[in-house]
């Protein structure tokens, strides 16, 4: 007999919801994590009183009522709502692309006319869109390509829109009603007291080792383990024996600022590619706090090297080939489960990982 049923390589939300159940059936789980602290990246660092969200905004929305019930039995909710608006040049657009932004825009006031507006500006791409420009203007029109997508976008990858794959941008929604709330799911909302009290929730009961890196100690850690739960790179699992993965990753700049408001939103997005950060997180406005003070986190998109947080998977062609590869090595691992947006090379809104791993541990636990 080993010590532990499972050994969690990594606490994100794949890892916790996961030890959650296993920890009800009585397994016994260790948790095995790099960083200094549990949570992955869904993690809040207490700033001024604020629950400020170290590795970007998280808001939390889905459409699955079981999902939504199980999160809501860890923590109770609040009624935020995302709202996010757009900064290009100092004009302010609302988002997501709505009556709103082409009233702004236009200077109109119907749908019809805003209609007529972009089925006209649509007509600047003819046949099958070659690359993401392309793809984007097919969609929107050329006026809401040029001030709230292309920037954003290039800075996002790196590279020129031309550049980039039509794929990444399959669709764009784009709503003919006076209406801000970006997310069409019908829950949504932040933890009241941030995500800390979900992940001291899902972890309660198992053992946890921090700062300790899983794969520079295999051997001894699989000894302890009758299975491992892995959350962490699938290629670095194997060694990067078919190559490594490509990602992107962020860089976080948090500052306190002596105003109780600085810029009235939770998220400015700047979408031109002058301004080198992506968006502006103002961290109270996600609890509707009345502190005196702010904390406002500017985010740059880079490039991942190793030694990075790896954010983004890269899913072109050649990346998912790739990973294919890794995914048919990992099904003939008998003891090992591989989950979450490192282990399936995936990206993964929180909700869906959360469905993932409670469909996997149940079926699991059973």
């Amino acid at each position: 007999m080993k010590k532990y049923d499972y050994i969690f390589v990594g606490s994100g939300l794949y890892a916790g919801v996961f030890a959650y159940l296993a920890c009800k059936k009585g397994k016994k789980c260790l948790v095995v994590e790099k960083r200094n602290h549990l949570g992955g990246n869904i993690y809040c660092e207490d700033m001024e009183g604020i629950h400020v969200h170290k590795y970007g905004a998280h808001i939390f929305h889905t459409s699955d009522r079981k999902v939504w019930d199980f999160v809501n039995s860890l923590a109770e909710f609040n009624r935020y709502t995302n709202s996010p608006v757009a900064n290009y040049k100092g004009e302010m657009y609302n988002m997501p692309f709505n009556m709103n932004t082409f009233s702004k825009m236009w200077g109109i006031s119907t749908p019809e006319q805003a209609r007529a507006i972009i089925e006209e500006q649509r007509k600047a791409v003819q046949g099958e869109p070659k690359n993401l420009e392309e793809q984007a203007i097919s969609l929107v029109g050329t006026d809401i390509y040029q001030k709230l997508i292309k920037g954003y976008t290039e800075k996002q990858w790196g590279r020129d829109c031309k550049d980039l794959p039509a794929f990444i941008i399959r669709r764009l929604p784009v709503r003919y009603i006076y209406d801000n709330n970006y997310f069409n799911d019908l829950y949504q909302g932040i933890p009241i007291g941030g995500y800390n009290v979900i992940i001291d929730r899902l972890f309660e009961g198992c053992e946890i080792q921090l700062g300790r890196d899983y794969l520079e100690d295999k051997e001894y850690y699989d000894g302890l383990g009758e299975k491992v739960v892995y959350t962490g790179m699938i290629d670095a699992y194997f060694g990067h024996c078919f190559g490594k993965l490509e990602y992107r990753s962020l860089r976080f700049e948090t500052e306190v600022k002596d105003t109780d408001n600085y810029q009235g939103v939770a998220v400015v997005n700047y979408t031109d590619r002058e301004t080198p950060y992506t968006r502006v997180i103002e961290h109270k406005h996600f609890e509707f706090g009345t502190q005196e003070k702010t904390v406002i986190t500017r985010e740059y998109p880079v490039s991942w090297e190793e030694g990075m947080e790896p954010y983004y998977p890269v899913n072109d062609e050649k990346n998912q080939e790739l990973y294919r590869k890794y995914a048919e090595k990992a099904a003939q691992e008998e003891n090992v489960i591989f989950g979450g947006r490192l282990g399936e090379y995936k990206y993964y809104d929180m909700d869906k990982v959360i469905a993932a791993a409670l469909e996997r541990a149940e079926k699991e636990l059973q």
